[in-house]
């Protein structure tokens, strides 16, 4: 059940109100619907029994031998009286409700009866009530008088209208939705900017401006926007301010980094100098990938259309030249917007990675949809199913197959993943069947 229930702002409250409007209008349906039947039955049966007690004083009143008289005096074409033995209402045919308001309405007019009976009956319409459609009802009193007589009438009048439990529903109805289409607007007008709100949230992921909503809605919800907007606008600058710190914090590392470098050049013996040239190298491609990785998103390049298989052609060529084995296998021209730079960082990370870890790299472009994917394939050991996802958080490294010994800063991976999610794209990566890792950037095309 739990699982069929909405999720959404708007489906809750909607689901709530409906719910508790269906209980209000149900309750109200049956509390109309009982007062309009007790006032038609009043209305339909008042008149009869009032008229019936009436009689029943006059024949109370009057001697035995003068009650014919009378009899035939209120004998009607709808109306018809009579002084009989017993009564003409059998016990089995007796209503309660209509016996007690019959009872009642005698002691109200000071009659003294021994017993009381009513029943209604249906007939059928004839003559012109037939041809105009009415429906009729037999009203049967019956009373019993001190004398021990009973004073039975039969009084023909209209049936109460059978529509009235449908008129009173489809009213009923018509309020209900009425009140939950209200109920839904409220809600919906509610939720649109909210889901806005939302959505920007989503879409903001610490690369590019933060993103600004449209206030709108009602004034509590606009001011959850405009709070937003004002913390937006506070992270964005503090992005940049993050910025402008790591250009001037590489720019003043650069520099007495590359005069260890100079100093180094000098050191004897050569075994030493080496190790102490490698160490600031490590130290200088360890600083360019930490500030790449902290600058990813909201660099300043524009993106642009970019033949993405020559920019990969591009970056084997550069491997190709310094002597690494790396190719490119023959692929289409496929397009996309990107940011040249950013991207080609991205392949040169990837297939360096296969150079290490297993002395070659096979590049290629293929299309995927509507997505572009660069596939880097290596011949190394792969790694291990459970790590695939770790490796690509900043300065994860396997100790082994990618130790020291093997160079790298653990920000490989990270970095072109970062890459690939700056385009809206995103970074995989499997083992093949064959041995080694498939690493695919995959973006829009």
């Amino acid at each position: 059940m739990r699982r069929l229930l909405p999720k959404s702002l708007i489906g809750q409250i909607a689901l709530v109100m409906a719910a508790a409007l269906l209980v209000a209008q149900a309750i109200n349906f049956g509390l109309i619907f009982n007062e309009r039947q007790r006032a038609t039955r009043a209305q339909i049966e008042g008149p009869a029994v009032s008229r019936f007690v009436g009689f029943a004083q006059r024949m109370a009143a009057v001697p035995a031998e003068r009650r014919p008289l009378l009899l035939a005096a209120e004998h009607g074409r709808r109306t018809r009286f009579s002084i009989d033995a017993g009564s003409a209402v059998a016990a089995a045919e007796n209503e309660p409700r209509l016996a007690a308001r019959l009872a009642a309405q005698a002691a109200d007019a000071g009659l003294a009866l021994r017993a009381a009976r009513g029943a209604v009956s249906e007939l059928p319409p004839r003559g012109a009530d037939e041809r105009r459609g009415r429906r009729l009802q037999a009203i049967r009193l019956s009373v019993q008088l001190t004398d021990g007589s009973w004073l039975n009438a039969r009084f023909v009048t209209s049936r109460p209208n059978p529509w009235l439990a449908v008129r009173l529903a489809v009213s009923t109805l018509l309020i209900y939705l009425l009140l939950l289409g209200a109920m839904v607007f409220v809600a919906a007008r509610l939720a649109r900017p909210l889901r806005a709100l939302a959505a920007a949230a989503e879409r903001f992921e610490g690369r590019g401006e933060a993103p600004q909503v449209d206030p709108r809605g009602p004034a509590d919800v606009r001011r959850a926007i405009l709070a937003f907007n004002a913390m937006s606008a506070r992270v964005s600058a503090m992005l940049d301010e993050k910025d402008r710190m790591l250009g001037a914090i590489g720019h003043d590392m650069r520099t007495p980094l590359a005069s260890l470098r100079i100093r180094a050049e000098s050191v004897e013996p050569a075994e030493e100098r080496q190790r102490m040239i490698a160490t600031i190298e490590e130290m200088t491609a360890l600083l360019d990938d930490t500030l790449a990785l902290a600058r990813s998103g909201r660099a300043s390049e524009p993106a642009r259309a970019v033949d993405v298989t020559a920019l990969a052609d591009t970056v084997v060529e550069e491997f190709r030249a310094l002597g690494h084995d790396v190719e490119m296998e023959e692929s289409e021209r496929h397009g996309a917007s990107v940011r040249p730079n950013l991207l080609r960082r991205a392949v040169r990370n990837l297939v360096d990675n296969g150079i290490k870890y297993g002395g070659t790299a096979r590049v290629s472009v293929r299309a995927a949809g509507d997505r572009v994917a660069i596939e880097i394939a290596d011949r190394g050991a792969g790694i291990p199913e459970a790590e695939l996802g770790n490796v690509q958080e900043p300065f994860v490294r396997l100790e082994s197959s990618r130790n020291r010994a093997t160079g790298g800063s653990g920000l490989g991976l990270t970095l072109a993943r970062s890459a690939a999610a700056a385009h809206g794209g995103s970074l995989e990566l499997e083992n093949r069947p064959g041995g080694g890792l498939l690493a695919r950037i995959v973006l829009p095309a």
